[in-house]
């Protein structure tokens, strides 16, 4: 099997929990569609897949992994109604439909991303592991996810739109926030909530740093597709962050030395993986060279 058709696997199971997770929790009608809309919008499912397959390859079972791995998918999902609305990025697409916004109107978008956030966390309390390897994942995926992460990432990444003055430095502490961290939770969570059957700190450090790894790649490319992309593929509007004065890997680098540090990452991310074996461990492999292969 490739890549592709490995994380197709994965993400059909995660698709078939997703579809059922919010389901008879007595959510207003409209509110409830509006979270299915972009929830069940398809994607490749990275983040729950991350989780799944670092806590398999360490012991843990994929039916106890699975409310927690989910849960990642309605924070990303929050995040992406979120970040569409017009007083954030203003785009109309997203995976080749129309923004929530655009379908339930600006109040109800909001809304449904407060939802997914909340319910997520709800969702990783189900997760079966030791009570304290649960709480030390949720309490990561707070910090992920919040004000210190994801969200203040966003943030930063409003306040350097349409200034000229952002190093490059700038850049990678605020794409580890914004893009990174939820990536590098991702692979961390699913190591700690295998301690239970085996994983050792050891284990954790290799997923904490894959993760930072693959993230700051994932982001490199992402920006690299807004320039090369193309729209249909990518079900979103390219060149939007030309447009709307964001900086970037290409702005600051260049396309082709973005490349080139996208690799670099995904070659030290799998060296990481040396000391697994496995089908997990091939499978973290590709998924790391799989981000690169997008531009290619």
């Amino acid at each position: 099997m490739t890549v592709k058709e490995k994380l197709a696997v994965h993400a059909g199971e995660i698709e078939k929990y997703l579809a059922e997770c919010l389901q008879n929790r007595g959510i207003p009608k409209r509110l409830l569609d509006a979270m299915d809309y972009s929830l069940l919008a398809g994607g490749k499912r990275l983040r729950p897949v991350l989780v799944l397959v670092w806590g398999q390859m360490l012991g843990a079972k994929k039916e106890a992994l699975m409310p927690f791995a989910a849960s990642l998918e309605l924070i990303h999902t929050y995040s992406l109604i979120h970040d569409d609305l017009p007083a954030m990025d203003d785009d109309d697409l997203r995976r080749g439909k129309p923004s929530n916004h655009k379908m339930f109107g600006e109040a109800t978008a909001i809304l449904a991303g407060d939802g997914l956030l909340t319910e997520a966390f709800g969702l990783m309390a189900k997760a079966e592991a030791p009570a304290e390897n649960i709480v030390e994942a949720i309490s990561l995926m707070a910090y992920s996810a919040g004000a210190c992460g994801m969200v203040g990432g966003q943030d930063v990444d409003m306040d350097y739109t349409g200034r000229d003055d952002v190093s490059l430095d700038e850049l990678k502490i605020m794409h580890s926030m914004k893009t990174g961290a939820l990536i590098l939770s991702a692979c961390k969570s699913g190591a700690v909530l295998a301690k239970g059957t085996g994983a050792t700190d050891d284990d954790v450090r290799r997923a904490e740093e894959y993760g930072r790894l693959i993230g700051v790649a994932f982001q490199i490319v992402d920006d690299v597709l807004d320039v090369v992309g193309d729209e249909a593929s990518l079900g979103k509007p390219v060149g939007s962050d030309e447009e709307q004065g964001k900086s970037t890997y290409p702005n600051l680098i260049g396309l082709e030395e973005s490349k080139e540090l996208a690799r670099k990452y995904v070659d030290e991310a799998v060296e990481l993986l040396s000391p697994y074996s496995g089908p997990e461990a091939e499978l973290l492999a590709e998924l790391a060279q799989y981000i690169v292969d997008r531009v290619y």
